[in-house]
């Protein structure tokens, strides 16, 4: 049975290119050591090519071209597509016994995004998964996201996650997402004059705040891309450097869907961008080797400082014990350019007010629309 690819025949079966010579001698009745004289090779070279032990070289079809009258372009041809044949053989044993590397992926859910190709057939499934990292083997998937290898591309192991083969399909989607965000150089400075103008989208919370928020971000030459999280993989968001370290890149899922913890999770990543280095990926609600635990605390400072401040939060924690309606405390959230959900949020969080109060302010994030 023939398979095709990508239009391209490639049959189940080619015979080596010394079974057309074999043929062709004989119907020249020449024996090959006579026909080793003619080319110049040793009859031993000759014997090899006959028997499929040794190719056709460049430099041999030319010599063959003279002696049997057939263009050179066909000996090498045909000894291309033999060695062909025998790679793609190669490969297909290869994919068989990743499919059970294959199995540890969320592949239907994957399948259901658009992700990669829906297929039930285990060894496709590899040749997927492969395409859609964009590396040649398991092995290779396994040095750039477990061993460290590839520390100048990826730079962390998710050895230690419930799930690194989950994680790794959702960073990747992150990666083939910012492709196609045509953004200029990153500037730092445009990046830091930005932060008031998304602090105010994130008090109005209007229904395309996240295009609005995107814009401004890729403006400054920061990407900011959403992806629905994965099964094992509940993940908030990451922070990293993409493209040789030149660009910011920040990953959110949403995955909670709410406004509160969508904002702070924001500022927590840009926080990241403008205060760590660019040799670092930060993972949101998820284990992993390297995890820089300072860093993640100053991060969260830094969300702390544009959402809802220790000051403003001392304040507002004082007004509430005088006592306060949901009309003040739109009011109070106007004055200090927050939304009510940030404040009810982390009022919450920190086991101020009751998990029950306030849950008419917080926000739902319709995905769908962000998608």
């Amino acid at each position: 049975m023939a398979n095709t690819n990508n239009n391209e025949y490639n049959p189940d079966y080619m015979s080596h290119a010394g079974t057309v010579l074999r043929e062709k001698l004989q119907e020249m009745q020449m024996s090959s050591k006579e026909f080793a004289i003619r080319v110049d090779k040793p009859e031993e070279t000759i014997s090899k090519i006959l028997n499929g032990k040794s190719s056709i070289t460049t430099e041999m079809a030319v010599l063959f071209e003279s002696a049997t009258k057939i263009p050179a372009r066909f000996w090498i041809n045909r000894q291309r597509l033999y060695d062909e044949h025998l790679t793609r053989k190669k490969r297909e044993v290869e994919l068989a016994a990743a499919e059970e590397w294959a199995i540890k992926f969320p592949y239907a859910e994957m399948a259901a995004k658009g992700w990669v190709e829906k297929t039930r057939n285990r060894t496709e499934k590899v040749a997927n998964l492969l395409k859609y990292f964009g590396v040649s083997s398991r092995n290779a998937w396994e040095n750039l996201y477990l061993n460290g290898e590839l520390k100048a591309s990826f730079r962390i192991s998710l050895a230690h996650a419930q799930s690194p083969e989950a994680l790794s399909a959702w960073l990747r989607r992150g990666d083939i997402q910012a492709e196609t965000i045509d953004a200029p150089a990153y500037s730092v400075t445009n990046f830091k004059k930005s932060l008031p103008a998304l602090k105010t989208i994130m008090a109005s919370q209007p229904d395309n705040f996240f295009l609005q928020a995107q814009e401004i971000c890729r403006s400054a030459g920061v990407k900011i891309v959403y992806t629905p999280c994965l099964p094992k993989a509940p993940i908030n968001g990451v922070a990293r450097w993409i493209n040789n370290n030149t660009v910011p890149l920040i990953q959110l899922s949403c995955r909670q869907k709410r406004n509160d913890i969508f904002w702070f999770s924001f500022f927590h990543e840009i926080g990241h961008i403008l205060l760590h280095g660019k040799k670092d990926v930060f993972l949101e609600n998820i284990n992993y080797a390297d995890k820089d635990e300072e860093k993640e605390k100053e991060a969260d400072e830094f969300a702390v400082s544009w959402t809802f401040s220790k000051a403003e939060e001392a304040e507002f924690t004082a007004q509430i014990e005088r006592g306060m309606n949901g009309t003040e405390l739109a009011a109070y959230a106007k004055k200090i350019g927050t939304h009510p959900g940030i404040i009810i949020g982390r009022m919450r969080h920190l086991n101020i007010l009751p998990q029950h109060t306030g849950t008419e302010f917080l926000v739902k994030i319709d995905t769908n629309v962000i998608s």
